[in-house]
């Protein structure tokens, strides 16, 4: 059989190619954040100056002292970390037992779960935004950081719990079968066994997880919009007055609000994309 050798000419096109499309991709990811950056920086009429000024004339401070003065930020800030880390570790023990029982488990009606739960996953929040405000308010939850943490439990959970399944799913059944021969009950074999095998998933969809319920915007501004209870996110939305929205000032509580999640994924990146490419190598 005769093979076909591409002309160099034909590669150096591809590989042009290839690193526009690349340059492109990352430039439209890129700019607005390097833009959101360049603007905490500005003064006010630097924003609105024609021709457009890329660079601030003086990279001043003044905007994220601002930031912290006209609102109380660090509060929000520790609001959001209190919901975000209470949110997360409830989702995760909660979808691991799920998807472990959806795992190994052979019962009627499990492909209907399954698609109950991708269904609830893709089903429009604002769609339950009224029931869920009226159970608060009658559990007087409302205006409450633990309340808030278990409303977007009930929000995330499907989502982890799908993606969570696949993991276990990769695991043998001859690893369990084998515990329970040496006397290994259902606990020890989950604790024991499997979560150390699937902790990579675990790994990466906590920090998925995470960043799902630090960016929650609707149900923190519904469920709790007085400034003790509020949120990062939605503490955004307060710098604007009566007659001008300070930009510059929001732009640098936005960069703020980000700095934990951009520290803790360059962190941590090695273990998210070590438990993506497993699951989708073993899935």
């Amino acid at each position: 059989m005769q093979t076909v050798q591409r002309k160099p000419g034909s590669k150096i096109g591809s590989r042009i190619g290839l690193a526009v499309f690349t340059f492109l991709f990352v430039f439209m990811i890129v700019a607005p954040f390097v833009w959101l950056l360049l603007a905490a920086f500005k003064e006010g009429k630097e924003l609105y100056s024609m021709p457009v000024q890329i660079f601030p004339s003086s990279f001043n401070l003044q905007n994220f002292s601002d930031a912290f003065t006209v609102q109380p930020l660090m509060s929000y800030i520790l609001n959001s970390i209190v919901v975000a880390v209470l949110g997360t570790v409830l989702i995760i023990i909660i979808a691991s037992l799920v998807s472990f029982a959806l795992a190994r488990t052979h019962i009627k009606g499990k492909r209907l779960v399954l698609l109950m739960l991708l269904s609830i996953s893709l089903l429009p929040p604002v769609t339950i935004l009224n029931p869920i405000y009226l159970m608060m308010s009658n559990l007087k939850m409302m205006n409450t950081t633990y309340g808030l943490a278990f409303v977007l439990v009930a929000i995330e959970l499907p989502t982890a719990a799908w993606y969570l399944m696949s993991f276990f799913q990769t695991i043998p059944d001859a690893l369990e079968e084998s515990a329970m021969i040496d006397g290994a009950n259902v606990v020890t074999i989950f604790c024991r066994i499997l979560m150390p095998l699937v902790a990579p998933g675990v790994f990466t969809v906590s920090i998925m997880t995470f960043i799902a319920v630090w960016n929650n915007y609707l149900f923190a501004s519904v469920l709790n919009p007085t400034k003790k209870a509020r949120t990062v996110t939605v503490a955004l939305t307060m710098y604007a007055g009566e007659t001008t929205t300070p930009w510059n000032t929001i732009a640098a509580a936005a960069i703020v609000a980000c700095v934990p999640l951009v520290i803790m994924v360059l962190i941590c990146q090695k273990r998210i994309v070590s438990g993506m490419v497993d699951g989708a190598v073993k899935g």
